[in-house]
């Protein structure tokens, strides 16, 4: 009953955005870097902070300092969404709120310092990549739900590591923005504020089960993400481009742009392929952790490197 409640107060939320950001005008205009063709309102992500702040409500004990995490990311992103930051801002932010995941994972206590730094260093660098990949109708609320509910799945029949509403609760948002999202003509797009938000939430997830268990092949459930976003930034580099600067050369882009499929058919592509590869890691058919990574990675970074080439056109 309390989820059902929950699903109408997040949907309550997305129509009183609405109407606050169609007012202050938050919205995406397309440009020759974009995806989409027609204005859209920007930072429909924002239910994740509602749904931060319903964790916060049901259990402010256990999580407290996650809930903060989300609370503090998700408000600068906010207000990037709607104001352009500078990355000095932005980093300062991203940082406290990175503390935040730390303390609540107790990394403090246990790691040396320069495992922390390198720990800084590999989060934020994911949810930036999370970020990055927020580019089509669809992508970051069918993604995001598959991971999450593979969580959910280890949770309840592997190792509980964590109180089933800390995933049920993005898990009910990535719903209720799919709803206005997972559209040929988007109601809404999510904006940093969804993209960033919803990337250190999972993270903060995965990194609690990896710790718990020691199994580092768990970070596999962002595989997809990871090689595409990985493999991009290499090619730019060896382009000679600016990686900050916006671009259309993620194999996603070049599907949705240049071959014209269908956005939420590529998004459905991506979220059914990390789907599989999550079955793959917790189905203990591999059982040496190197035949996982390497039944995993090869074939999803050989797709890239033999396929997007030939799907790319002059000029891109």
């Amino acid at each position: 009953m309390i989820y059902l409640l929950l699903v109408l107060v997040f949907f309550g939320a997305m129509l009183v955005y609405f109407r606050v950001a169609d007012h202050y005008s938050i919205i995406d205009k397309p440009n020759e870097r974009s995806s989409h063709s027609r204005i859209t309102i920007r930072g429909g992500g924002i239910i994740f902070l509602v749904a931060a702040l319903a964790a916060l409500t049901l259990h402010p004990r256990d999580f407290m300092l996650p809930a903060f995490g989300v609370l503090v990311i998700g408000t600068i992103s906010f207000l990037d969404d709607v104001y352009t930051l500078s990355n000095r801002i932005r980093i300062v932010f991203h940082i406290t709120a990175v503390t935040l995941m730390f303390l609540y994972l107790g990394v403090f206590t246990y790691l040396p310092w320069y495992m922390i730094l390198g720990l800084y260093v590999l989060v934020i660098g994911i949810i930036n990549a999370y970020n990055f990949m927020d580019g089509i109708n669809g992508i970051t609320g069918a993604y995001s739900l598959v991971v999450l509910g593979g969580l959910q799945y280890v949770n309840y029949y592997r190792v509980p590591f964590v109180h089933p509403d800390m995933l049920w609760l993005p898990m009910l948002a990535c719903v209720v923005f799919l709803f206005f999202n997972f559209r040929k003509k988007a109601k809404c797009f999510a904006g940093d504020v969804g993209s960033v938000t919803i990337a250190f939430w999972v993270l903060t997830l995965l990194l609690k089960l990896i710790l718990q268990t020691g199994d580092w092949s768990y970070l596999l459930f962002l595989a997809v993400y990871g090689i595409d976003a990985v493999l991009t930034i290499l090619h730019r580099l060896l382009l000679r481009q600016n990686i900050f600067k916006a671009h259309r050369l993620h194999f996603y882009q070049i599907l949705a742009n240049e071959k014209k499929v269908p956005h939420l058919v590529v998004s459905s592509a991506y979220a059914a392929l990390q789907a599989l590869v999550i079955v793959l890691v917790i189905s203990g058919v591999l059982a040496s952790p190197l035949a996982i990574w390497t039944a995993v990675l090869v074939p999803l970074a050989a797709c890239y490197t033999l396929v997007k080439p030939q799907l790319m056109t002059r000029g891109i």
